[in-house]
C-alpha cells in the first residue's frame, strides 16, 4: 500500500471505531551529514526514519496519538488508544477539521529536485568550506565545515475527503572560523541551504566568507553607552521579523498575549513598509502548496503600506477569532496543528545599505546577536550584540558586548529597510536601520 492508502485505511478504522471525524498524517525522510574539521572527517552521519500521527474527534473531544510502526497491523490498537484519550479530555469549543479543506491543486512549487548526493560529494563540500576559511590571513583555526541533505515527504489524509503528498529535498553548506589567539579570540560563520542543489552557494565562497568575518572581528572596542542610529545586517535582521511572526500569531492573539492584539488596522511601521508570507514562492525553503490541515495556502500581506492586514491562522484560531483560516496550519504527529509563518519577508526599500547609512556620523551596524529578544506581551526589547561602528557613514571599527534595547512598537515605528534583500533563509529581510536605540557599552 503507498502512504495515501495506509492513512486512508487508519482514517476508516477511526470511523467506523466511533470517532465523529479523524485524519491522519505520515512523515518520512532521510538525512545525510559531514563534519570535516583540521582537514579529517570528524561525523558522517545517514538517517532515516518516518512518524504516524492520527488525531480523532468524538465530538469537540479531541486526542492525538503517535507512533513510528506503520504496520496497519497495529492501526486498530492505535485508534483504540485515541479514541480512549479522547473521551475523558475536556472538549474544545474550537476543534474541528478544517473547514476550508480543497482536492490539491495541481501546483508545481519545485520543492524536490530528486537529486540525492553520495557522500563523497558532500566529504568535498565540507572540506572546500573549511580549507577556504583556513586561506584566509588571520584565520587560526576553525569549528570546521559541514555539509548535508535531506529529503522529507508529508502525507495528510483527513475524513472529510482531503488526501495528498509533499516532498521536499534540501542541501546546506556552513562553515564556522576563528581568529586571533586567547580572549582576544573571534568566531563567525555563513553558510548557504537551498532547496534544490543547483541553487546552492560555492562551498568555498562560504569559507571565505565565514573567515573574513572572523578576522574583521578582531581587537573590538566597547562603544559609550549612549543613544544611537542602528544598522541591522539581513542575517540578524530576519529575528525582528521573528517578533513580528509571534504578534500575529493568531494561537497567540486569540490567548490576549500578543502585542499586536487590539492593533488590525492600524498603523504599525512607516508608509510603504510591506511584510508578506508568501508560501507558493518557486523553491522556497518553506513553501507548500497546503498546510497541516488540507487548507490551500496562498500569498498574505501581513502589513501592507505599514498597516497590520492579517493574523496568521489556522482552523483553531480562526473559529476563537470569527475569521477564517489563512492556511497557515503547522503540524507534527506527536501534537494539534498550530498557526506558523512560511516564507515570511520585509519587502525592500529604496536605498543601499551604504545610502542608508550616509548620513550617520556615529551608530551601530549589528551583525550579531546574542540571547534575549521582544518580549511579546510588553514589547519590552533587549539582546545582546557585536557589530561594527559607522563613523561618518563608513563601517569602522568592530565592536561587541554590547547591549541594544528599545521598545517594539518605537521600533517598528522607526524601521527603514534597505534595497539589498536576498531569499536566503526563510524568514528573510533586506538591512534595517532603526534610529534611537539604547546601546549599553562601556
Amino acid at each position: 500500500m503507498n502512504k495515501l492508502d495506509l492513512l486512508s485505511d487508519l482514517v476508516s478504522r477511526a470511523r467506523r471505531a466511533g470517532a465523529d471525524a479523524a485524519d491522519a498524517i505520515l512523515v518520512a525522510g532521510a538525512s545525510l551529514s559531514v563534519s570535516r574539521r583540521g582537514g579529517q572527517t570528524e561525523q558522517l552521519e545517514r538517517s532515516e526514519g518516518q512518524d504516524l500521527g492520527l488525531r480523532v474527534f468524538l465530538g469537540q473531544q479531541i486526542a492525538v496519538v503517535s507512533a513510528t510502526s506503520i504496520d496497519p497491523a497495529s492501526f486498530d490498537r492505535l485508534v483504540e488508544r485515541a479514541l480512549a484519550m479522547a473521551r475523558v479530555v475536556p472538549a474544545d469549543g474550537f476543534a474541528g477539521l478544517a473547514e476550508t479543506m480543497a482536492p490539491p491543486e495541481m501546483l508545481d512549487l519545485e520543492l524536490d529536485d530528486g537529486q540525492e548526493p553520495e557522500a563523497e560529494a558532500l566529504i568535498a563540500r565540507a572540506q572546500a568550506a573549511e580549507e577556504a576559511a583556513r586561506s584566509i590571513a588571520g584565520v587560526t583555526n576553525t569549528e570546521g565545515g559541514d555539509a548535508g541533505f535531506s529529503r522529507s515527504e508529508v502525507a495528510l489524509v483527513t475524513s472529510a475527503g482531503f488526501a495528498a503528498v509533499q516532498a521536499r529535498s534540501s542541501h546546506s553548506v556552513s562553515a564556522v572560523a576563528l581568529a586571533g589567539q586567547g580572549v582576544g579570540m573571534q568566531r563567525d560563520y555563513d553558510y548557504t541551504s537551498t532547496v534544490h542543489l543547483s541553487d546552492l552557494e560555492d562551498a568555498a565562497t562560504i569559507g571565505r566568507r565565514a573567515g573574513e568575518r572572523a578576522v574583521q572581528r578582531l581587537n573590538p572596542i566597547r562603544p559609550k553607552t549612549g543613544t544611537y542610529n542602528v544598522l541591522f545586517d539581513p542575517r540578524v535582521a530576519g529575528s525582528l521579523l521573528g517578533s513580528v511572526s509571534a504578534a500575529v500569531n493568531g494561537a497567540a492573539v486569540a490567548r490576549g498575549t500578543s502585542l499586536f492584539k487590539d492593533r488590525m488596522g492600524q498603523r504599525i511601521f512607516a508608509p510603504g513598509i510591506n511584510i508578506i508570507d508568501d508560501p507558493r514562492r518557486v523553491r522556497g525553503l518553506r513553501s507548500k502548496a497546503w498546510d497541516g490541515e488540507g487548507t490551500p495556502t496562498r500569498r498574505l500581506a501581513i502589513i501592507e503600506d505599514g498597516v497590520l492586514q492579517s493574523w496568521l491562522l489556522d482552523s483553531r484560531s480562526a473559529r476563537q477569532l470569527k475569521l477564517t483560516s489563512t492556511g497557515h496550519a503547522s503540524r507534527g504527529t506527536g501534537g494539534p496543528p498550530s498557526p506558523s509563518a512560511t516564507n515570511l519577508y520585509l519587502a525592500p526599500g529604496p536605498l543601499t545599505p551604504a545610502e542608508l547609512m550616509a548620513d550617520i556620523a556615529e551608530g551601530i551596524y549589528v551583525t550579531e546577536l546574542l540571547g534575549g529578544g521582544m518580549n511579546g506581551v510588553t514589547g519590552d526589547y533587549s539582546r545582546g550584540a557585536a557589530g561594527f561602528m559607522i563613523r561618518n557613514g563608513q563601517l569602522a571599527e568592530p565592536v561587541a558586548e554590547i547591549t541594544i534595547a528599545g521598545h517594539g512598537m518605537d521600533m517598528f515605528a522607526r524601521l527603514v529597510p534597505a534595497n539589498d534583500l536576498v531569499f536566503r533563509r526563510g524568514t528573510d529581510s533586506p538591512t534595517i536601520r532603526i534610529d534611537g536605540l539604547t546601546v549599553a557599552g562601556a
